[in-house]
């Protein structure tokens, strides 16, 4: 018996009772000292709201005109979310490095001017990296700074975006407008986005393109004239700027490249249209000559008869 509780008394020894032992340091955040146990519990549960983290990288080629790249900062200044980077030289292997770049600033989406012969303009938008991606010929471009418009609104702010029904007609238009949506819509917490909306994006297809027009919303400000909320009587749209007309070349299912979904039948390319012009020009030209040509021959088979007053007054 001696033995057994010596055995019991040493057991309980070595056991440490629960208070001897310190409690576990809570651990320094940002928002200050918190348990570990609260850390894991909100690591494990999966928050219910989606946060939208869209940021657009927002690059042009080498040789850009001076009003495309004005086109390009205009663009630069509507859009909170986005990141603009240095020019990049317009090759073969553009996709690549773009993709690069995308990744590099941690980007989702992509918008590359390309500038071809000084004259004309292409806009890739691009999904990056799993695509797909759009190639647009860029005309009718008028900046905010040709157009010198009465309109004016914060820089910041977030834009409404309204689309023209012709944008359900067909499975491209919708892939398209789902691609400006998540484009152009600035995110509803982001840092440099102010949290009301005063002016608004639109986009309408005419003829097969789709025309961009940025309004602002004006409302009075008199203590009289404020409207109750859902009266859009007294509201009003003002032009700000910039204008610019987008014709869909190609649609792409990956990152600036991969297998061809859609293709314009109608687009003639800025090249194909110069030299019909240069034909119809020369054209003009071999009809003078042709002109001249008949006449002479005109003249020479039918010649003018002597005139007999001719030599009258030379005496």
């Amino acid at each position: 018996m001696g033995k057994r509780k010596r055995s019991e008394k040493a057991e309980a020894e070595a056991v440490p009772k629960k208070e001897d032992v310190a409690p576990e340091r809570p651990v320094r955040t940002l928002l200050g000292w918190k348990d570990k146990n609260e850390i894991e519990a909100k690591d494990n549960a999966a928050s219910p709201v989606f946060r939208n983290k869209e940021k657009v990288l927002v690059t042009c080629s080498r040789r850009i005109v001076y009003r495309y790249r004005h086109l390009m900062l205009n663009l630069v200044s509507l859009l909170p979310h986005c990141k603009k980077d240095n020019k990049v030289e317009s090759k073969e292997t553009k996709g690549a490095t773009l993709n690069e770049l995308v990744e590099l600033k941690n980007c989702s989406s992509c918008l590359f001017f390309e500038c071809r012969k000084a004259k004309d303009l292409y806009l890739w938008m691009a999904k990056c990296p799993n695509g797909p991606s759009v190639k647009f010929l860029v005309s009718a471009v008028h900046t905010m700074e040709e157009l010198k418009l009465t309109g004016n609104h914060l820089k910041g702010s977030r834009p409404l975006l309204t689309f023209s029904s012709n944008f359900e007609k067909d499975a491209y238009w919708k892939l398209l407008k789902e691609m400006l949506l998540q484009i152009f819509e600035t995110p509803k917490d982001h840092r440099k986005a102010k949290p009301f909306h005063d002016h608004v994006f639109v986009f309408s297809i005419v003829d097969d393109h789709i025309w961009f027009r940025n309004y602002q919303i004006s409302v009075p400000h008199n203590e009289s004239d404020k409207l109750p909320r859902g009266s859009l009587d007294k509201m009003t749209l003002i032009e700000v700027g910039p204008r610019f007309c987008l014709n869909p070349i190609k649609i792409f299912g990956g990152s600036f490249g991969g297998p061809t979904l859609y293709e314009n039948p109608l687009y003639v390319s800025p090249n194909q249209n110069r030299a019909l012009q240069k034909k119809k020009k020369a054209g003009t030209f071999a009809k003078k000559v042709k002109a001249k040509t008949r006449r002479k021959m005109h003249e020479m088979a039918n010649p003018l008869e002597p005139d007999e007053f001719a030599d009258m007054w030379k005496d």
